[in-house]
């Protein structure tokens, strides 16, 4: 299996408890999206079965066009529950993960088996509250020779119950010279870019970067980018507002990411490659950051529903053109 450089501290965690033999009975992996946390179970059960080969036959991040519950690996002991099956009475493809995957997912895994059995599921956030309440049973009183690993962008989307039952592997992003160097290599030309300033805009997830250089796409998020830096450094600048019209999810995602990359500069007391942003978060308030931050990803959630995301994107960008002096937060979305 691919070894990626920002695995390492990961992987030398598992390896470490496979070697103590203190491999538990059930592993939540989470890291941001795209930071690879699939590709590091992968390399995960290759290990444990000491077999390279097998699991790259398995397409299993590839939709189907049948109705499933949960999938089989070319390996004869490992089986996959994940979300984007289709429902076999509905006939339509949904995202999350049912209750009824779930349940084929603990019953093949109840079976007593000679060899070392793997289950997993990914992404585990998309389990609904049915799905995930009927694995914990699974969790609770596993089979032996059981490993149960479940994937997910965010360990805070799960419920306590679940997290609470499973040991956490965390994979961290990445702004080491390794990381850099990775990148450098599979890209054309990369004397022409500015690695350390792409792996900030993508919150040091690798395979982001190489992404966002596919067509025009960076050059498009580097404008929206530009923009947003702009409104809170100039607040006369707010009427750039009408040049989203159309695309205010994409800008609150840019915001979003902005923010972010904002408050870990301001926490570790550090400057980044963006010249405006550390203007900014000199004399933003880190609290207000944070506030913003939530209203920004509440927004995102809102965006799926009748809300005015015109009218919400323009209330919230209110706010960051004022981020550098404001004295008090406003409320601009209720509690969730």
């Amino acid at each position: 299996m691919k070894e990626f450089p920002w695995h390492q501290d990961a992987f030398a965690k598992l390896e470490q408890m496979i070697v103590q033999n203190h491999l538990p009975h059930a592993l939540l992996i989470t890291g941001a999206q795209n930071i690879g946390k699939f590709e590091l179970m992968q390399r995960l059960v290759s290990t444990l079965i000491n077999d390279d080969e097998v699991l790259k036959k398995d397409n299993i991040r590839q939709d189907l066009e049948i109705s499933t519950l949960i999938r089989r690996s070319n390996y004869p002991n490992l089986i996959y529950c994940r979300g984007g099956e289709i429902n076999p009475m509905t006939k339509n493809r949904s995202q999350d993960i049912r209750v009824d995957q779930v349940r084929k997912f603990c019953e093949i895994l109840g079976k007593t088996a000679d060899k070392l059995q793997i289950g997993v599921i990914f992404y585990a956030e998309q389990m609904n509250v049915n799905a995930a309440n009927s694995l914990l049973k699974t969790l609770e009183e596993p089979r032996e020779n059981t490993l149960i690993i479940l994937l997910a962008h965010n360990a805070n989307s799960l419920p306590v119950t679940v997290t609470s039952r499973c040991q956490s592997v965390h994979i961290s992003p990445a702004y080491d010279q390794a990381t850099k160097t990775w990148i450098s290599k599979r890209i054309k030309n990369a004397q022409d870019f500015d690695i350390p300033h792409l792996l900030e805009t993508m919150h040091g997830v690798p395979f982001k970067v190489l992404d966002g250089l596919l067509g025009d796409r960076f050059i498009r998020y580097q404008k929206w980018q530009n923009q947003l830096l702009d409104i809170a450094t100039h607040p006369t600048n707010i009427n750039q507002i009408q040049d989203f019209e159309g695309i205010e999810v994409e800008v609150l995602n840019c915001l979003q990411h902005l923010i972010i990359e904002g408050i870990r500069l301001k926490s570790l007391q550090q400057e980044g490659g963006l010249i405006e942003l550390n203007q900014i978060i000199k004399v933003a308030k880190i609290d207000f950051l944070f506030k913003l931050l939530s209203d920004v990803y509440q927004a995102i959630n809102l965006s799926k529903t009748n809300i005015n995301i015109k009218l919400l994107l323009h209330n919230i960008l209110i706010i960051w053109s004022h981020i550098t002096h404001l004295q008090t937060y406003p409320q601009i979305l209720e509690n969730p």
